[in-house]
């Protein structure tokens, strides 16, 4: 027990975009929606009318950075 154990606290807070993401598109087609037009809509205008506060969606999404939201996308899309 002499080695030094790392966390990369990035990947925990990649998967919590990530499981917010997955809960905010099911609760936006559960109410719908195209998740995907209004998850766009959202990010370009940065306006959080455009994710229903359905189940507490629009909460979520607003704990969460827009930057880091698409970073996150942008960064799983290119693997």
């Amino acid at each position: 027990m002499e080695n030094t154990t790392l966390f990369d606290i990035s990947l925990i807070e990649m998967a919590n975009v990530k499981n917010v993401i997955k809960e905010v598109c099911s609760l936006l087609e559960e109410r719908g929606y195209n998740s995907i037009n209004q998850l766009v809509g959202y990010f370009i205008s940065g306006d959080p009318g455009y994710i229903t506060s359905y189940k507490g969606a629009r909460d979520k999404i607003l704990k969460l950075d827009r930057v880091t939201i698409l970073s996150y996308i942008l960064k799983d899309y290119l693997r």
